[in-house]
């Protein structure tokens, strides 16, 4: 997705419906990138060859998945490789993303062996502004917790500024790694960022209680960019289905996943085409969850009732986008996969942001995202959320409004969008993970009974939000449910506090 996707970029204005079709056929000498799906959940030993024999160039395995990455400019390769029996499906990743459905296992293991981290001060520079952290009772856990050094966390985004000096102490530069091209490129250089947005996200999660700017969430744990978003901020496919396994496969805790997998942002699974990318990633996730990652994921910023979907006017959003009806079948991906912990936004006031998303039995928690325009405080006066930024990019990818740098020298930019929402719900999860007394499985529930219920508001607070509906139907916004799960909060604010000492 592009970064605009979950950092909000305001615009009232519906988009243009166009006629156009969404993907056709591959040419001769445009190179793809295809996802080839094996039946078994193994990549047999003669795959390189075989991809090879059908015209194609040979990228990457994932055997533990049964998915191989592969790239061909022939118009045969598809369907030279599915007259092998052993090949399940074969999908290009030019137009289609995936459609998660089926409940994810969890890993049931006892907790692993974490020693819980010493307390910490929110006494650095720029503290006084972070009203987020306030909010959630951040301060108030860091006086029992700032996290264990034994938890990793997976930033899933356009990577991080590993010399940023708030995110540097705690940066593990050897699980960082980039996936863009499907194959894993590790180390911290690899996975630099070259957008802002997964700096930002990283700075929320794990910015150290240092002196210097801010403090993260869980300021004491170890932080490892996944970059499988690039400079334009676009997620796809073979990106997407690289990060997960690497997570799975590296010991990480907890995931944030501040995006939806590009180019589309619904995606439908009885499109036969686009079938072996959504079971690719359905494997993958499987594969994380089952290896004990809570994977947390922002909700969107198109104030959509998820829930109910109707029409999508965003994608394909790499090229000219096009109209299409969608129905419950089509997601968005990866918060509406079973067993995410789907976040939506608040602002200063507690409310839902004005932009942010929101469904029945697809937001699990709220966080703060920030409310630029119903939000505005004394404690918030822009509205947005302060975190992280590249110092090379400060000038390029943040608005001078929004540039802060500290007595240090140290740079940060104020965002707002259902993106920094998420980043605080996987640094909860990620205190919850350090005190080592749950199970991994168990964490993203952990999250969710220790939240603040909060209601659906009255009639006269649901209708400031008329001038923003939907921004794929024009439906306007409306709350269902309880105080203890409704369609805006999910089970509540995530509430730090309580979740190191609770449930």
């Amino acid at each position: 997705m592009r970064r605009s996707s979950r950092t909000v970029v305001l615009c009232l204005a519906m988009a243009v419906v166009l006629t156009a079709p969404i993907i056709g056929p591959a040419r001769a000498g445009t190179m793809q990138t295809y996802i080839v799906l094996y039946n078994a959940q193994a990549v047999p030993a003669d795959a390189a060859r075989t991809i090879t024999n059908a015209g194609g160039v040979f990228v990457y395995a994932y055997d533990a998945i049964g998915v191989v990455i592969a790239r061909s400019d022939s118009p045969l390769f598809r369907d030279t490789l599915l007259a092998d029996s052993r090949i399940e499906n074969v999908s290009s990743t030019a137009g289609f993303a995936t459609r998660l459905r089926d409940v994810v296992t969890t890993d049931a293991s006892a907790p692993s062996q974490i020693v819980p981290g010493p307390p910490v001060t929110d006494n650095d520079s720029l503290s006084p502004l972070q009203w987020d952290m306030v909010q959630i009772h951040t301060p108030e856990a860091h006086a029992i917790t700032g996290g264990s050094r034994d938890v990793l966390v997976g930033d899933i985004d356009t990577g991080l500024d590993y010399t940023h000096p708030d995110l540097a102490p705690n940066v593990d530069s050897a699980n960082s790694v980039n996936c863009l091209t499907g194959a894993p490129v590790s180390g911290a250089v690899a996975a630099n960022d070259d957008n802002g947005h997964g700096t930002h996200t990283a700075g929320t999660i794990a910015a150290a209680a240092n002196g210097i700017g801010i403090v993260g969430v869980a300021p004491n744990v170890r932080i490892a960019g996944i970059k499988a978003g690039n400079a334009a901020g676009f997620f796809f496919p073979e990106a997407v289905v690289c990060a997960f396994v690497w997570a799975g496969t590296h010991g990480f805790n907890v995931t944030n996943n501040s995006y939806f997998a590009d180019p589309f942002y619904l995606n439908c699974h009885n499109d036969p085409v686009q079938r072996a990318i959504w079971k690719a990633e359905q494997r993958a996730i499987r594969f994380a969850m089952s290896q004990g990652v809570t994977v947390v994921a922002a909700v969107g910023n198109f104030a959509d009732d998820l829930a109910h979907p109707t029409m999508d006017l965003q994608s394909p959003d790499d090229t000219t986008p096009v109209a299409r009806a969608v129905h419950n079948d089509c997601v968005d991906i990866p918060a509406e996969i079973a067993g995410v912990l789907g976040v939506s936004a608040v602002g200063n006031l507690g409310r839902k942001s004005f932009y942010s998303s929101y469904g029945l039995g697809v937001v699990e928690v709220a966080a703060p995202g920030g409310d630029s325009i119903l939000q505005q405080t004394p404690a918030a006066p822009n509205g947005r959320v302060l975190s992280t930024w590249p110092s090379t990019l400060l000038t390029v990818t943040c608005l001078p409004a929004r540039r802060l740098v500290d007595a240090s020298g140290a740079t940060y930019c104020y965002q707002q969008g259902t993106s920094m929402a998420s980043p605080h719900a996987a640094g909860v999860a990620a205190l919850v993970a350090s005190q080592g007394r749950v199970k991994p499985g168990q964490i993203a529930a952990t999250v969710q009974l220790t939240a603040d219920p909060v209601s659906c508001p009255i009639p006269t607070t649901v209708s400031l939000y008329a001038f923003f509906p939907s921004q794929n139907n024009g439906a306007p916004q409306a709350c269902q449910g309880s105080s203890g799960s409704n369609s805006w909060y999910g089970k509540g604010q995530v509430n730090a506090l309580s979740a190191v000492t609770g449930p």
